[in-house]
Order: C-alpha cells, then sequence, then structure tokens
C-alpha cells in the first residue's frame, strides 16, 4: 500500500511539473532490452545482477553512463533501441543513485 502512495505522489508531482521525461529507473529495470539490472547490480533499483559491474561500487557519472549505453563496452550490447531522452534518463539515474541505495 505504501509503495502505491509513493507512486501515486511521484506520478502527481510530475505532472504538475508538466514532467513527461522517461523514467531513468523503469528503464534501467525493464524498459532496456534486455533490462540493465539483469546484468548489474543496483541497490536503489532493487536488483542484483552479478555479470556487468556492480554500479553501487563503480558509481559512474552519467557521462560515463551514457557511453556504456550507446557503445556497449567489453560484452555489453549497445542500446541502440533506446532513444536520446531515455539514455538520458537512464544516465542521470544511475549516476545520482549508485552507491545510494
Amino acid at each position: 500500500m505504501r509503495a502505491v502512495v509513493l507512486l501515486l505522489v511521484v506520478m502527481v508531482a510530475a505532472a504538475a511539473r508538466g514532467d513527461d521525461a522517461p523514467d531513468g529507473r523503469r528503464i534501467f529495470t525493464a524498459g532496456a532490452a534486455p533490462p540493465c539490472g539483469v546484468c548489474h547490480t543496483l541497490a536503489a533499483a532493487g536488483t542484483e545482477g552479478e555479470i556487468g559491474p556492480n554500479l553501487d561500487q563503480l558509481k559512474p557519472d552519467s557521462g560515463r553512463v551514457r557511453r556504456a549505453v550507446t557503445s556497449g563496452p567489453g560484452s555489453m550490447p549497445a542500446y541502440d533501441s533506446l532513444n536520446e531522452a531515455e539514455i538520458e534518463a537512464v544516465a542521470r539515474y544511475v549516476a545520482e543513485v549508485a552507491g545510494k541505495g
């Protein structure tokens, strides 16, 4: 119940601001294909992936996340299916919450 109330508060606040920007957490957990959390641990997102780097330990800035999402370093795929706004949203989200969950 508490989660539902929190979600409604966030949605109302976003609507009041006219904020229709993509949700970085949603993209990280479900919007990207495959979802980022399948491979990466990020406590704030509730993910415990063990294939890629632990983002809570790495604490990347948004530029590093953006480069990783667009270029796909190592075995990570490039996320060509995400648009610029979605990439920016997930980059900001990860940079803001990594190591703080």
